[in-house]
């Protein structure tokens, strides 16, 4: 049986298929995933944590020391623009529309979940398709992670200080593998091939969290938030990548999901401001259903840029045929 070329002819398909997979259990036979033991450790949402913290580690390992100010970049410019595109997006809203939304979605649903990316998604997408730089550049874009950004869109700034003990444990898997990495370059070497092995069982544990009635019970608002998600983030990030970034758009079109942990900003926000609190219920379902619809339609709008305007791993020649040679790094 040729199970790993199936997979692979799915767009994202080291990513997609084992987190639908994970969807699909912990939706439909739940019971499986608590059994306890090693079997629960693999069969569960906690499975994704050390699993991505390995996989930092193997991406680490894959950067020179001189690529970091390239990291840096691109990361910088995602991260800005998609903040942007979701506190001006949802601040319109709320304007025209009002607390009720637009078309039931709120401006506080709209700005959580479009300012928020999965950082999982995009690093397998990224590592499908780009190179370790791209990669690298989700340490930055870390800084998304949880209602941080949503609490400054929104005008709570109360909490306007990055935390940097927790800034600092986000990265720290990938400082370990890049002081590793450029010690010794046969612990670059050894580590490379854990960038695809440990894509799958992270993957797997990030659908292991979710639930598809999920997208049931949001109905069409949650549908349409997940699309509106892809359409206001990746748009303009689109631009701002092959504009300000000199690149193909490709990890663009990969961080234009929405976070899983974006589920719970909303609750956080009511926490700091409670005028938003009558939100929170229907928000947090509509979210959790943009998740499940970001997670599908990310890989392929991905995919379809990495093969329309090309990428490392597809070919550069679509791209440099219109804007000329892309910048090479010390990597290249």
């Amino acid at each position: 049986m040729k199970i790993l070329d199936s997979v692979k002819k799915v767009p994202g398909g080291l990513m997609v298929v084992p987190l639908l997979l994970g969807a699909v259990i912990n939706t439909f036979f739940p019971e499986i995933m608590a059994l306890g033991g090693l079997h629960s450790a693999f069969f569960s949402k906690a499975a994704a944590t050390p699993a991505i913290a390995f996989f930092l580690v193997c991406v680490g390992a894959q950067i020179d020391f001189r690529n970091a100010p390239e990291a840096i970049k691109r990361g910088g410019v995602l991260l800005l623009t998609k903040f942007l595109a979701g506190a001006l997006f949802g601040y319109a809203v709320a304007k025209l529309c009002g607390p009720a939304g637009f078309l039931g979605i709120s401006s506080l649903a709209i700005i959580s979940s479009v300012t928020n990316s999965n950082g999982g998604l995009f690093m397998a997408l990224a590592g499908e398709f780009g190179d370790s730089i791209d990669i690298a550049s989700q340490a930055v874009m870390n800084i998304n992670d949880g209602p941080f950004l949503t609490l400054i869109a929104l005008g709570a700034t109360g909490m306007a200080d990055i935390p940097f003990m927790s800034l600092m444990a986000a990265i720290s898997p990938i400082l370990f593998g890049c002081i590793l990495g450029n010690l010794d370059h046969k612990i670059k070497e050894f580590l490379a091939p854990g960038l695809a092995i440990l894509i799958p069982f992270f993957a797997f544990g990030l659908g292991a969290g979710i639930k598809l009635t999920n997208v049931v019970s949001a109905g069409f608002s949650g549908v349409l938030l997940g699309v509106l998600v892809v359409v206001v983030s990746g748009i303009p990030m689109f631009f701002a990548d092959r504009y300000i970034n000199h690149r193909p758009g490709y990890a663009a079109a990969a961080a234009s999901s929405a976070a899983g942990n974006s589920v719970a900003t909303p609750a956080a926000v009511a926490l700091v401001a409670p005028a938003y609190a009558s939100l929170v219920e229907i928000a947090t379902t509509q979210i959790a259903a943009a998740v499940i619809v970001t997670t599908i339609l990310t890989p392929l709008v991905t995919t379809f840029a990495a093969k329309k305007f090309g990428s490392p791993k597809t070919g550069m020649e679509a791209f440099e045929a219109k804007f000329g040679k892309v910048e090479k790094t010390a990597e290249a």
